[in-house]
């Protein structure tokens, strides 16, 4: 989603008004948000208000209230720059449909803005409305052919055809020169994506290997930082615990793994239960870890020393803020889905904070897993995933996290193999279930017909039932795969058909 343009603060006197910018710059939301209620006093219907209640709210993880402030703010706006930042906020609140309608309106009032149509485009995908989605972006492009993340998006709506698809027209946009590298890199992607789905695999991997580099060279990342943290980690969690200090709550299921394994998969299908919440991916568990070690230890400290003091917190405390703050998410009691991937790297404090929550973990064929991952443009996360070496180097890593947890942690996991749940979608679904301590629901069976809006790279791929394509397409590449394989190999993975 583009970001909403900057917006004045609402309306007041110019030392408040410079009182709320000042804070909300050191990211002082709560003050921000006491000098914000203060003006709304005196004018509680000001759009700009509103909005800014809202992104405070939203700063604090207060999500439900938030989106309260943003529905007042609707209802006074009437300028579609404002209507567009309250779509975006709701967008971020993860209320997709309060969004859209806020794009709507913005669209309506201005039709030849790319950015709203653009934001309307993304908010459409989350919801499954592929089709318009697809418009929007098209306009999107007429009415700013440099739009190239609108080329990328619109590529990855549906599986492209002989008949029906965009190669041409991103061939010559690389023939006539992009300027900007980022635009250069969402067109690779885009032709990576169409020339497979074409079955042109050579041509495909050019572009992806081409695109990924690109990107790669433009960020600062050095893998050897978390392969060292997993080191850390199986360090400060050397042995097997039997904890019974952390807090009593079952609500939680953590569902972890790699990012492309089939974590929004399982999400689906336990948030088409009637009695699961699903979160989406949340990164409270992580933020609660570092507050409660940097309350009990004040000053600089390396990563390697936050690992260590994780080992010695009070984990009934952490249970506890972790839950505070995904209820400001979920916004009810009862069960409900934390589907952040990278949870892996926390299972052992987990599993000490909330004994009682379920541990859910995704895996997929090693060399799958690599290569859905290599394929996936991501927005900020995962700077790994953009050179083969270093994805091999990652993936060593966290398979041997994933191991000293199961040595560690006997019981605490249910693992699901994504290639066993698409062979046998009913008979693993029975068993997550089971896990989980859910009763059968055939919508669980049907987690396709699901409405409920995705925000995650696989939006488009979880509004159909499942099929064996995804299975095997990293196949297409073995001879491309095959330094991968034998790295992975040699450090003892097994990547032969499983």
């Amino acid at each position: 989603m583009h970001a909403a343009p900057s917006l004045p603060p609402p309306p007041s006197e110019s030392a408040q008004r410079d009182e709320v910018q000042r804070r909300m710059q050191a990211r002082d939301w709560l003050g921000a948000l006491a000098c914000i209620d203060r003006a709304l006093a005196a004018a509680a219907q000001d759009p700009r208000g509103l909005i800014g209640r809202a992104q405070c709210l939203l700063a604090l993880g207060r999500l439900p209230e938030a989106c309260e402030a943003a529905a007042a703010a609707r209802r006074a706006a009437a300028d579609p720059v404002m209507l567009d930042a309250i779509g975006s906020l709701f967008s971020q609140c993860n209320d997709q449909r309060q969004a859209l309608e806020a794009f709507d309106r913005a669209v309506a009032l201005a039709p030849d803005i790319p950015h709203f149509r653009f934001n309307r485009a993304t908010v459409y995908r989350f919801l499954g409305h592929l089709l318009e989605a697809e418009r929007d972006y098209d306009r999107v492009i007429t009415l700013k052919p440099n739009d190239y993340e609108a080329y990328k998006n619109r590529s990855e709506l549906r599986t492209q055809s002989p008949a029906a698809n965009h190669i041409d027209e991103l061939e010559q946009i690389l023939k006539t020169g992009i300027a900007d590298w980022r635009g250069m890199v969402q067109i690779r992607y885009a032709l990576a994506k169409e020339y497979e789905d074409l079955g042109d695999y050579g041509k495909a991997f050019e572009h992806l290997r081409e695109g990924s580099s690109k990107r790669r060279h433009h960020m600062r990342y050095d893998i050897a930082a978390d392969v060292a943290t997993v080191d850390w980690i199986i360090e400060a969690f050397p042995a097997r615990s039997a904890p019974a200090s952390g807090a009593p709550n079952d609500a939680p299921i953590f569902i972890v793994g790699l990012p492309r394994s089939g974590t929004t998969l399982v999400d689906r299908i336990l948030g088409s239960h009637s009695t699961v919440h699903s979160a989406g991916e949340l990164d409270h568990f992580a933020l609660s870890v570092v507050a409660r070690v940097r309350r009990d230890h004040s000053g600089a400290m390396s990563r390697r020393d936050l690992v260590a003091r994780s080992a010695d917190l009070d984990f009934a405390a952490l249970g506890t803020e972790y839950l505070e703050r995904a209820r400001h998410v979920v916004g009810r009691e009862g069960r409900f889905t934390d589907k952040m991937p990278l949870n892996y790297l926390y299972c052992g404090l987990i599993h000490r904070a909330l004994p009682r929550a379920k541990i859910v973990h995704l895996t997929r064929h090693p060399i799958a897993a690599c290569y859905a991952m290599y394929k996936t443009l991501f927005k900020d996360a995962y700077p790994f995933s953009y050179d083969l070496d270093e994805i091999g180097r990652y993936y060593v890593a966290y398979r041997r996290l994933m191991d000293h947890w199961q040595d560690t942690l006997p019981g605490a996991m249910h693992c699901v193999s994504y290639e066993a749940l698409v062979a046998d979608q009913m008979g693993e679904t029975r068993k997550l279930l089971e896990y989980c301590g859910l009763e059968w629901e055939d919508a669980c069976g049907e987690f396709h017909r699901n409405s409920t809006p995705t925000t995650t790279a696989s939006a488009v791929q979880v509004r159909q039932p499942l099929y064996q394509t995804s299975v095997a397409q990293w196949r297409h590449y073995e001879a491309q795969l095959e330094p991968l394989a034998r790295q992975l190999r040699a450090a003892g993975i097994k990547t032969e058909c499983i």
